[in-house]
């Protein structure tokens, strides 16, 4: 029963993650903060689904392997851009510029 509600908590995570995705898209890093979010989501329901399957352990350690490399190469993109362009809004950003 206890699987249940974490399975449960972890998709309202996923909703509210969604729902801030689509509302705060002003900032750069509002945006990557909130797929971060997803991903720990998405990690917490998938150990809490297959918690009795054989490979769980594996694939959920994939996952949150994936889910830190992505955290990563978004920061570094964000300092990249913040150097380049002086700030993180998103409706400054163009993609004549490359």
């Amino acid at each position: 029963m206890s699987t249940f509600y974490l399975t449960l908590l972890s998709m309202f995570g996923i909703l509210m993650s969604f729902l801030t995705l689509s509302l705060q898209y002003k900032h750069l890093l509002s945006i990557l903060l909130s797929l971060e979010a997803i991903t720990m989501s998405l990690f917490i329901m998938m150990f809490s689904v297959s918690n009795n399957v054989m490979l769980s352990g594996q694939a959920s350690l994939i996952l949150i392997t994936m889910g830190a490399c992505e955290a990563s190469l978004g920061l570094a993109i964000l300092v990249a851009i913040i150097r380049s362009e002086g700030n993180d809004y998103v409706s400054s950003f163009s993609s004549y510029d490359c």
